[in-house]
């Protein structure tokens, strides 16, 4: 059973505990104290399902110990303990706790409460571990002891909280590396698809150019119901033949289209005697099948869960899709959130939900985008949802047994339709930069792709009042639209804080000044994506990525100038093959990492890349760059004329700048792009913009004419801006015109 074994150290050091007769204290680090307190004067030095390593450096800290009173003090903290048993309120939990997660979203129309996570404002705060089951040194988990015990952390970090979460991962462990053909579309739905019919939806994703990764085939891939069936049928281990009459051959079709499959079951009505695997479980578990009684479903049996992964496991990197189970979940990604409600008011919760579920450390959550069941038909808020989804953690379209819950985007009104399909478009596009955000080197405890805004800028009171806004990995900041759209604009509205520094969304090229709140209107084609100053942001380079998220032959690099950028493109040698290629001896056990540094001097104009075999086009985002130079290691004559520079400007607004370079057949040379000294970000003219705008508003063609006189003035955009909005109008329509007048004040 060594396999079962994972790396841990939960004894700490003994230099670090201060213990009495039933009380112990462990000085884990100067901002992280273990409290146990045990009737009995036995305490926990094994694992638990929360905390795996206690076992750090002693840190420095002083102790007063007198016969009423012990004090303990660090370089972040000084407790005093009167020797009693501890009470609730002697470390209670603070008022400024910035929440955690729940286990499920199962019939939540709206909010829910999200619990405590280790974040709080006043600067501290406290886990309960007292409660949660324990490792058994063997990989399998065990109860505690009976008896009253209290085990707990108190976490001391001020507000540095990405410090926390860091402290946090050391004593919980680290997120694992999720694998590449996660980070795609999934297609899930509850529904008895025979394998023809699945094959054929596969097809058609492939005719109307949206890229699939996973293939989820619900419960009725097994046997559901029938005489043989002793109950509900939630559970199952053995194929319907009447829907899959070749379960291998369609497995192999699925693996063709370069996706991988999943099949759901929910196991905890164990293996009944109709199962093909029943006899071969019974005889590996010495069962009595005389009477054929079910083998229950025991996780606490280190003999059944072993015979039952080896039973049933079929794939050398699998990931675990679970409900959240307490802290340390975190450990076995890729959580499922439940089916949620197809509302708005649903919607309108699950960004803040996710980025919220980073403050426990949890963040692979897969949610059901688009919406379960119940709620209603939306056409708009389904398109939303899903632009949201291509944002998040995992996309995974999902919905109920209903024949009018699908999610296929070509079931849905036209204009909803292209939104959708562009969102997982972009989403395959975007895998680049998720898996290297998810695979870095470069950090032993890689924090949560999705983090609040808080965890950057702790001291401004604005990064607390937008939860539904967040970090998306290294650069980009989101905003997501989870409101409908006015109808005589046909723009809706979100409400952003851009961070410091000027920001450029990356759909519309427009620049912004940082620093501020602001309203955001958007169309039903895109949300607010933003990226700061020296981002560097790593794509597909195919406009249609193909099915699987294999590593692409050509990466398109986004650069938004204006400071220093970094970025190590990650990707895992397995990916290079084709998914649905069998692995040779040389391959199937290459899990090394590939690492293609690239980086931006700004004082310079410099970027630099390596190689990687791979073809590039670096694109400069809204900066009218007068000349660019393509030299690869050193010499400019290495790249072909027609695959230099050029200049585009698309929908008369977004100004960038591209150097293309082809593959080379050295994946070691290193290429350079000179865009000359110290460049700027654009002043971009908004009136082509503005133009569009105003066209396709609702409304009488004199309220055209004075926004448009007003935008034509010479007068100071402040002068402009003031007069705006003495006009009178409904938001609606000023709003729009407002933004884009004053998204830049350089201009």
């Amino acid at each position: 059973m060594d396999q079962y074994k994972f790396p841990c150290e939960p004894l700490a050091n003994e230099k670090s505990m201060v213990e009495g007769t039933h009380y112990r204290f462990t000085i884990i680090t100067d901002k992280v104290l273990r409290y146990e307190w045990a009737k009995d004067g036995v305490f926990e030095d094994r694992a638990s399902t929360f905390a795996i390593n206690r076992k750090f450096p002693t840190p420095v800290f002083q102790k007063v110990d007198s016969k009423a009173e012990l004090s303990i003090s660090t370089s972040s903290f000084r407790l005093t303990y009167d020797k009693k048993r501890f009470s609730p309120n002697g470390l209670g939990e603070p008022g400024g706790n910035l929440g955690g997660t729940a286990r499920t979203l199962d019939g939540v129309d709206g909010r829910c409460d999200m619990g405590a996570g280790i974040l709080s404002r006043d600067g501290y705060s406290v886990l309960d571990d007292s409660k949660s089951m324990l490792f058994d040194g063997e990989g399998f988990v065990t109860p505690r002891r009976s008896g009253a015990r209290i085990d707990g952390y108190l976490f001391c970090y001020d507000h540095d909280y990405k410090g926390a979460m860091e402290f946090f991962y050391a004593i919980s462990g680290r997120q694992p590396i999720v694998p590449r053909w996660c980070l795609g579309n999934w297609w899930s739905r509850y529904h008895a698809y025979d394998q023809d019919e699945y094959l054929a939806l596969m097809d058609k994703f492939q005719e109307n150019d949206i890229p699939m990764s996973v293939a989820v085939i619900d419960m009725d891939w097994h046997w559901v119901k029938g005489d043989a069936v002793p109950h509900t049928g939630w559970t199952g281990y053995t194929w319907n033949h009447d829907l899959f009459p070749d379960p291998a051959g369609f497995a192999n079709a699925l693996h063709e289209r370069r996706l991988k499959m999943t099949l759901n079951d929910h196991p905890h009505a164990g293996i009944a005697e109709h199962e093909e695997v029943y006899e071969e479980l019974a005889k590996v578990l010495n069962h009595d099948t005389t009477n054929g009684d079910t083998i229950q479903f025991d996780p606490t049996s280190p003999e059944f869960v072993h015979a039952f992964f080896n039973a049933h496991a079929d794939d050398s990197y699998p990931i675990i899709f679970s409900r959240y189970g307490g802290p340390g979940s975190h450990r076995y990604p890729v959580g499922f959130s439940g089916d949620a409600v197809a509302t708005w008011d649903s919607l309108r919760f699950q960004p803040e939900f996710t980025a919220t579920a980073s403050n426990i450390g949890y963040g692979w959550w897969s949610h059901d985008i688009g919406g379960h069941l119940p709620g209603y038909r939306d056409d708009e808020c389904t398109a939303r949802w899903v632009q949201y989804g291509a944002f998040s953690p995992i996309l995974r379209l999902h919905s109920a047994l209903s024949r009018w819950m699908s999610k296929e985007p070509w079931l849905y009104r036209n204009e909803c339709m292209l939104a959708m399909k562009n969102a997982m478009r972009q989403r395959h596009r975007l895998v680049p930069y998720i898996f290297s955000f998810n695979a870095s080197p470069s950090s032993s405890s890689p924090l949560p792709l999705v983090q609040p805004l808080y965890w950057k800028y702790t001291q401004r009171p604005e990064a607390y009042r937008y939860p539904n806004q967040y970090f998306f990995g290294q650069s980009l900041v989101v905003a997501p639209v989870v409101t409908p759209r006015d109808k005589s604009t046909n723009l809706a509205k979100t409400r952003a804080w851009l961070p410091p520094l000027r920001h450029v969304d990356i759909f519309t090229g427009t620049v912004y000044d940082g620093d501020r709140e602001i309203d955001l209107y958007r169309p039903l084609d895109h949300i607010p994506v933003l990226a700061p100053e020296g981002s560097i942001i790593s794509l597909d380079q195919e406009k249609v990525p193909a099915n699987g998220c294999r590593n692409p032959p050509g990466f398109e690099v986004l650069i938004v100038v204006g400071r220093d950028g970094r970025f190590d493109v990650v990707e895992d040698m397995r990916d290079d093959r084709e998914q649905g290629a069998a692995a040779t001896p040389a391959d199937s056990n290459d899990t090394s990492l590939r690492t293609i540094p690239i980086r931006f001097d700004q004082a310079a104009g410099r970027l630099t890349a390596r190689s990687g075999g791979k073809k590039w086009t670096f694109r400069f985002v809204s900066a009218d760059i007068a000349s660019v130079q393509v030299r690869i290691d050193g010499e400019g004559s290495s790249v072909p004329e027609s695959h230099g520079h050029k200049a585009i400007s698309r929908s008369g607004h977004l100004y960038s700048t591209v150097a293309e370079v082809p593959a080379l057949s050295s994946a070691t040379s290193e290429i350079t792009v000179d865009v000359g000294p110290n460049p700027q970000l654009s002043v971009i003219d908004p009136r082509p913009s503005l133009s569009q705008l105003i066209n396709d508003f609702q409304t009488d063609f004199y309220t055209k004419d004075r926004l448009w006189e007003i935008i034509e003035s010479k007068q100071p955009t402040t002068v402009k801006a003031s007069r705006l909005l003495s006009l009178g109008l409904d938001e609606a329509f000023y709003g729009p015109v407002a933004e884009l007048l004053l998204a830049d004040s350089r201009s």
